[in-house]
Order: C-alpha cells, then sequence, then structure tokens
C-alpha cells in the first residue's frame, strides 16, 4: 500500500493514504488531522481509506457506455445550456493533444436560477438538471447514481470542516465559499478509457491538468493504473487504484482560496495499453468535483492562519516543474464566471448553440475540430 514520503522532506514518492476510521476514536482523532495536514499542505493529494459512502454498482458503468447510439445522441451534451451529458470520444484535448476518453456528466439535484430576461449573472445557467438515459435501458441507474452523489456531497461538506481544522481554524471557517443547500450544485463523470491496442498510438487520456474547484473525491473503479500525479521535481508518481478507497485531490480555487496553504498538484490519466498480464478492459473512473458558490469572489475572503501552520507552507519549497497550466481569472471572477468560461473553452459545440456570445469571443474563427479547456 502506497505511504507518504516524510524522509524525502517535502517532496514526495508516493500519495498517503489516510484512514477515516481513525476520526471514531477520540485517541486516534490527532493522528488523522496530521496526516491530513501534511497531504494538504505537501502532496494536494491523499487516498481516503474506508470512506463513510455506500459502494456504487459498478456493474452500471459498462451498461452505461453500452447504451444505444440513439440514445448517446439524445443526451448529448450540446443539449445541455449546463453541460451535462454524454461526450464522444476524442472531443476533447489537452494541452494539443486528443484525450482518449468518453464520458457522461451528471450532477446533484438543481433547478436553475437563470431566467431570460432577467437582469440576473448569466453564469448562473451553468447550473441545472442533468440528462439522464430512458429508465427502462439501464434500469435503476438514475435513483443509484443519485443516492451515491448525495452521499459523496455530504462527505465533501464533512471533509471541507475537518479541513479547517487541520489548518488550525475554526470547523466553519470555509462555510462563506458554499452557498445554502438549494442554491448548489456539485458536478461528476462517469468515464471510460478505451485500450490502446496500438503500439505507436498515444496514450494520453487526460493530459497533465490542475483540477478548478476546492475539493475532487474520485473513485478508481476498475484495477488497471493510469492516474499520475506530478511532485515538487517535476517527477510523475502513479496513484494506482487502492479497494474501499476515494483519492481526494486539491483544486486550484481551494489553492487561492488558503493563499496557497493548500496545494494544488498537476495530475495526468494514461489510458491503458494492451499489454500481457494487465486487464484488457477499459478503465472505468469516477470523479466528483465539489463546487463553491457561483457567486463568490475569493479575493474578497483573508483567511487567518496560526503562525505555526504557515511555517509548514514555508518549508515545503517551490514546485520546480509542471506541465499543467495554472487557473488565473480567480483573482478577479467570480467562481462562476471562472466555471463558465473554462466550460466554453472546453465545449465549444455547447457554447455556440446556448452561448454565442462567449462563443465569438473565445473562437473568433468558428468551430475548433476539437476542444481544448488547456
Amino acid at each position: 500500500m502506497p505511504h507518504s514520503d516524510r524522509d524525502a522532506g517535502s517532496n514526495f514518492s508516493s500519495v498517503p493514504v489516510i484512514d477515516y476510521a481513525l476520526l471514531s476514536s477520540p485517541e486516534t482523532r490527532p493522528l488523522f488531522i496530521a496526516q491530513l495536514r501534511h497531504a494538504l499542505i505537501n502532496v494536494g493529494f491523499l487516498y481516503l481509506l474506508n470512506p463513510p459512502v455506500d459502494p456504487f454498482d459498478l456493474s452500471y458503468i459498462p451498461k452505461l457506455f453500452a447504451l444505444p447510439p440513439e440514445e448517446k445522441e439524445r443526451i448529448r451534451m450540446v443539449h445541455s445550456p449546463h453541460f451535462l451529458g454524454y461526450s464522444r470520444l476524442g472531443a476533447e484535448l489537452t494541452k494539443g493533444k486528443v484525450d482518449r476518453r468518453e464520458q457522461f456528466d451528471f450532477a446533484t439535484p438543481h433547478e436553475t436560477r437563470w431566467e431570460e430576461g432577467k437582469d440576473v449573472p448569466e453564469y448562473w445557467r451553468l447550473w441545472g438538471p442533468s440528462q439522464w438515459p430512458e429508465e427502462s435501458l439501464i434500469p435503476g441507474f438514475h435513483a443509484a447514481f443519485e443516492r451515491y452523489l448525495t452521499q459523496v456531497q455530504a462527505l465533501s461538506y464533512n471533509f471541507i470542516s475537518l479541513l479547517s481544522e487541520a489548518f488550525g481554524l475554526a470547523p466553519d471557517a470555509l462555510n462563506y465559499f458554499y452557498d445554502t443547500d438549494e442554491k448548489m450544485q456539485h458536478r461528476a463523470k462517469v468515464v471510460q478509457y478505451p485500450v490502446v491496442t496500438d503500439a505507436d498510438e498515444d496514450d494520453q487520456g487526460v493530459g497533465p491538468h490542475y483540477d478548478a474547484g476546492f475539493l475532487t473525491f474520485l473513485l478508481q473503479a476498475t484495477p488497471h493504473k493510469g492516474l499520475q500525479v506530478q511532485n515538487l521535481s517535476g517527477q510523475w508518481i502513479d496513484a494506482p487504484p487502492i479497494p474501499n478507497t476515494f483519492v481526494v485531490n486539491i483544486g486550484k480555487a481551494l489553492e487561492f482560496a488558503t493563499q496557497g496553504l493548500a496545494r494544488a498538484t498537476s495530475h495526468r490519466v494514461l489510458s491503458p495499453k494492451a499489454t500481457p498480464g494487465e486487464p484488457t478492459t477499459p478503465r472505468y473512473s469516477v470523479p466528483f468535483f465539489q463546487n463553491i458558490s457561483l457567486d463568490v469572489k475569493l479575493t474578497e475572503k483573508v483567511l487567518e492562519f496560526p503562525p505555526e501552520i504557515l511555517k509548514l507552507k514555508k518549508g515545503r519549497g517551490e514546485v520546480a516543474a509542471t506541465e499543467s497550466v495554472n487557473f488565473t481569472e480567480f483573482d478577479r471572477e467570480p467562481s462562476g464566471q471562472v466555471g463558465l468560461i473554462g466550460r466554453v473553452k472546453s465545449h465549444p459545440d455547447v457554447a455556440q448553440k446556448h452561448y454565442p456570445h462567449l462563443f465569438k469571443r473565445y473562437f473568433p474563427d468558428g468551430l475548433p475540430k476539437v476542444s481544448s479547456a488547456y
């Protein structure tokens, strides 16, 4: 099992594993908080072992990708102003290279607050109802996946309070960045990375990137390796699947909100290759992205950390090399606008249909063959 490499100083050669069960006892809770603090500041990634979430029935995932082409077309993302729905293989690229993944975007239940003709922010339109497959084609999936998302949502809010405690803040110190429940929505993907059968074919599942929001909770649903995390010296570190864990990582918004104390870490995914002894089935993963309020501006809240916590940041060292692109809009735009800009760049076909003025701003030469957020 991977472990944190404390002997190497603030750099890391593996992703730490933290057992949620440590929170069940007053004697072991401080150990959990100390391990969490180390992971947040020095790594930006961790495995959360024994999370309080019922296992999701993974048999739904291959059924989802086996839906008839006409059903995938019916719920294709281009039909949703909320950027929710199906995306075909190879529709996106990162760092100028095609991402080899097929995916469905879903979200927690939400009724959009945006109304055409009303004087409200356009980015409110970013959140709204998911597009779901017909119940008869994949019975039980809608209810099962929404139940799963609701549980991960609850875990993500609890984790934010634990993060506050690890940073020496009051448990509710980060509540400022969230709205009331009915005004919040969190997103998830169900992703398939097909097997690369040609030795000369590129294996980029998703190129090097940062996540934009506060927290990501990733379920690695198959035993394939593929997820890699970039350490301070620029080396790519494997983060292979571990049973009964989520991989949790820090997004750029949380890094910004904590003045760099929480560390967002560059990461990528390699698609599985047809190799003797390795699984020949696709790699499946289910990332959950915890959002913050659409209206919040990260520059308007300055958190005050204890001196002993800030000292830990100073001892971390600087990132020597990274292949990911930073998010820069957080220093001047509301969170919702940052998210909308990212989605428009990632999915110009959706923007062309639902946000034509933004489409013209970012794609003055018309619809590109493939889209890119980075």
